[in-house]
């Protein structure tokens, strides 16, 4: 890949020990020396979701335990200048409790599942994050001001008697520590009857979606009460059920336009001028299987486990379970490009299998300029590929190998034959350790991955 991608300076964040760490303190700022410890690592911890927002200025990561820790990025010191790219704690909330349906007798798990930024119109934040079955609007705003001098109750808030009051007070503002708050705005509910897997925020900034096994559901961010179902493909008989929505996102500039992928590795391109109920598909992207090829795992492989629009609307991008793909909106018949991820598993399908790793669940995303596209894989390695130079580079996220402004080097798999020095045989791959969960900032090259508890931010080198 081109030199700056190549070079990337590294740190790691340990996104559990972050918030505890800031529980127990006011600092906002995050201390190396606790980075290391892996003794606080739980279920909970693990990190499910990473979006940037649409600056890039904030990071938010959502994880198994339903926190949501928001980091800031520092801003330029003419005494520091290496330090604009770091990112610290800004903000933790909990956004979602574990809860039980009691008509189904169905524990719900307050995992965050996806986090979308809305752009930001005023001094505030906001962002949705949602669990298998919630979706919620959070507010994030900073108070460094007080009202002081009230007249009808005392500083500790308590109301004062009124025969007491003699005099009248003017209430005057007071500076104060600066305090970042997290409030939920709304609360989307009682909408889905399977587990949510995406939500998508429309570019009239006005609604969203939500997408689930089998239907899609319109909501106005204003509106709580009532959603639209724009997409069902429920069958009247489930006995006759063949595949199941795995992705959906709305076009980046056409808010009629969005597009959900199906487990049968279809992609589907719907208008919502067309029909208020968009079963009927205005496109339709699939690449013809290669008779030769089939086997028993071909189905669970074309699965499509992320779907994703480029920056300028013209492309799609795909991830399933061996390759990235990329489309052109013009062209349904074939992809224009496939790029293949770990090629070398494809004779290891079947112990995949039996260890449920065959049904992990990529994510892919863009670079800023759409010429660079990040994908996950295991053994806490990662993948960048070029599409003007057609070339690729393999990279781990590891704390090992991620020292603060250290230099990543690419790594490379061995399959058969004499194993090179600086080679990983396919056989001692980590298939525990996945990076599933990527961002890549909007405009720079900056990119965050998580790797199980530990968020890693990467980014050019700085001289």
């Amino acid at each position: 890949l081109a030199p700056q991608i190549s070079k990337l300076n590294s740190w790691c964040i340990s996104v559990s020990v972050a918030v505890k760490k800031k529980e127990e303190s006011d600092s906002r700022k995050i201390n190396n020396s606790f980075l290391r410890d892996h003794n606080y690592a739980t279920e909970a911890d693990i990190i499910s979701t990473v979006e940037f927002n649409s600056t890039g200025e904030l990071l938010a990561t959502g994880d198994k335990g339903g926190r949501v820790v928001v980091f800031q990025r520092e801003q330029e010191s003419k005494n520091q200048p290496h330090r604009r790219g770091e990112y610290n704690v800004y903000s933790t909330f909990q956004s979602h409790e574990p809860e039980f349906d009691y008509l189904k007798s169905l524990e719900i798990e307050e995992k965050i599942n996806k986090i979308r930024w809305l752009p930001q119109q005023n001094a505030a934040y906001f962002l949705l994050s949602t669990n298998d079955k919630t979706v919620k609007l959070w507010k994030i705003s900073e108070r460094d001001k007080r009202p002081e001098g009230y007249n009808l109750k005392d500083e500790d808030g308590r109301i004062r008697d009124p025969a007491t009051i003699t005099t009248l007070r003017v209430p005057v503002v007071r500076p104060m520590d600066l305090m970042v708050e997290a409030t939920p705005r709304r609360v989307f509910s009682n909408a889905h009857t399977y587990h949510i897997n995406s939500i998508s925020v429309n570019s009239d900034y006005e609604t969203f979606m939500s997408t689930d096994d089998l239907r899609i559901n319109l909501w106005n961010l204003e509106i709580t009460n009532r959603s639209f179902n724009i997409v069902d493909i429920k069958p009247a008989n489930m006995e006759e059920l063949t595949e199941v929505i795995t992705a959906a996102e709305f076009h980046p500039h056409q808010c009629n336009t969005f597009v959900y992928s199906s487990s049968k590795g279809s992609i589907r391109l719907c208008d919502m001028r067309a029909s208020a109920l968009c079963d009927n598909h205005s496109k339709f992207f699939e690449e013809p299987e290669d008779p030769s090829n089939r086997s028993f795992f071909s189905e669970i492989i074309s699965s499509i486990s992320d779907v994703k629009f480029s920056h300028s609307g013209r492309y799609l991008m795909t991830r399933d379970y061996l390759t990235v793909k990329v489309w052109d909106l013009n062209m349904e018949s074939q992809p224009l490009e496939t790029y293949q991820v770990h090629d070398y598993l494809r004779s290891k399908l079947c112990s995949l299998y039996e260890n449920d790793c065959i049904f992990d669940k990529f994510e892919c995303v863009w670079n800023g300029s759409d010429s660079v596209i990040m994908t996950g894989s295991y053994n806490n390695f990662f993948r960048m590929f070029d599409r003007n130079t057609k070339r690729d580079v393999t990279l781990e996220a590891s704390r090992e190998n991620s020292k603060p402004r250290a230099i990543l080097k690419p790594r490379k798999v061995c399959v058969g034959g004499k194993r090179r020095k600086d080679e990983i045989s396919v056989d001692s791959l980590d298939f525990s350790k996945k990076i599933l969960h990527t961002a890549w900032h909007p405009y720079e090259n900056i990119i965050a991955v998580a790797a199980t508890n530990n968020l890693y931010i990467f980014q050019d080198k700085v001289n």
